[in-house]
């Protein structure tokens, strides 16, 4: 059963850029978009995370902070976002435990393009998983969302 709006975010601890581990609880008191994408380096999710990179500002003016999650490591990580300069930490769910506990693998492990906001209190406000993740949901929605949490 994957969780939805109005669940406890399921706590995760895993290892990220900048070489440090990130965790759920150290960001509560403040919100939290969590975006899970299938790779680093491929067309779709080089054009999203450039999207949230370009839109931090909008984020930041609201105290809230991206991390993106996939299930390469850490190497790729590091290169992925020196190559393309992400200003917010991509975190490596090599065994797929985070993906799997936010419900966003698909039929067969793949893990798919989702989007959680995390309120501050660790409650989840808004839940995306994409079906085809040829799209992603664009900065401006995430924006709405995290108004109306405010």
């Amino acid at each position: 059963m994957s969780v939805g709006v109005g669940d406890r975010a399921p706590d995760f601890a895993l290892p990220g850029t900048g070489g440090r581990e990130y965790s759920l609880g150290e960001y509560r008191g403040r919100p939290l978009v969590l975006v899970f994408y299938p790779g680093d380096d491929t067309p779709v999710c080089t054009k999203q995370l450039n999207a949230y990179n370009d839109g931090l500002d909008q984020f930041r003016e609201l105290d809230a902070q991206v991390l993106g999650i996939s299930a390469q490591g850490i190497d790729s990580h590091d290169a992925f976002s020196d190559k393309h300069g992400f200003d917010f930490p991509l975190l490596a769910d090599t065994d797929k435990t985070v993906a799997s506990a936010y419900g966003t693998l698909g039929p067969i492990g793949f893990p798919r393009r989702s989007v959680f906001i995390i309120d501050r209190e660790g409650v989840i406000r808004y839940a995306h998983r994409a079906i085809a993740g040829l799209t992603y949901r664009p900065v401006s929605e995430l924006v709405n969302e995290l108004e109306a949490i405010r």
